[in-house]
């Protein structure tokens, strides 16, 4: 098993404006090594990061929907002031507050300049070493089948299980959190957010997408044509990548 989370797909019709919005609320530089804006920790492009999951904004002809997108991101914080402090400058940024039905939480929920909803978390001491992106989040109907499944796939260790959620970590500790939350509602529409995964050096893609298949993903037709890249689901439908070494 070789594959890791490298990048979190975003679609928007402004690809260079996402991007930038994306690389000033995280404290990155934003970098367009081709046709995508890739969102990236400062001092030079590195791709794949050794520790970060990165932000790939891709430019795509189609608005997206009212559906809200059912993976998103947490961005961490250090303190009460540091989180209002990163509302305002989001705000001030292009963010816009958004309702999805969260109640009264001690979390910011935001939409990115296309709508992309993501939280802005208070203070927890299980991100404190996450850097800027606390989570990748996943709604499902089922975290055990998510956590079976995801655990299976990549070479993230299973750090909690439970009925209605799920946490998954890179075995070395570092960067974010991959996180499966039961939410109510299914999927509608394909995501404007989606995880990337690359093959460890030396490992066969075609191999790698064999494995995912025989774990209950899926092939999946988006009208992607002829790519370097598979596109498949996960058992509850979520599309994802995976992506060919560079």
């Amino acid at each position: 098993m070789a594959l890791r989370p490298v990048q979190v797909n975003v679609k928007a019709l402004d690809g260079s404006a996402v991007g930038r919005f994306w690389a000033e609320a995280l404290g990155w530089s934003a970098y367009s090594p081709g046709v995508t804006t890739y969102v990236g920790p400062a001092g030079g492009l590195v791709w794949p990061d050794p520790v970060a999951v990165c932000v790939d904004v891709v430019t795509v002809p189609e608005a997206g929907t009212t559906a809200k997108n059912r993976v998103h991101l947490d961005l961490a914080t250090t303190s009460a002031a540091h989180q209002a402090e990163l509302v305002a400058r989001l705000r001030d940024l292009g963010a816009t507050p958004a309702d999805v039905g969260q109640g009264d939480v001690p979390w910011t929920v935001l939409a990115d300049p296309e709508g992309n909803e993501f939280c802005v978390l208070e203070p927890r001491e299980i991100y404190r070493d996450t850097g800027p992106i606390a989570a990748v989040v996943v709604d499902c109907a089922d975290p055990r089948v998510m956590a079976r499944f995801w655990g299976e796939a990549i070479d993230w260790t299973v750090h909690e299980v439970t009925g209605d959620h799920a946490r998954l970590r890179s075995a070395e500790g570092t960067g974010p959190y991959l996180e499966f939350l039961r939410t109510p509602g299914g999927k509608i529409v394909p995501d404007r957010v989606h995880l990337d995964l690359l093959p460890r050096p030396g490992e066969d893609r075609a191999a790698e997408v064999a494995r995912l298949r025989a774990l209950g993903a899926t092939d999946l037709d988006l009208g992607q044509g002829d790519v370097p890249w598979t596109v498949l689901a996960d058992p509850e439908g979520h599309e994802f990548c995976v992506l060919a070494p560079s």
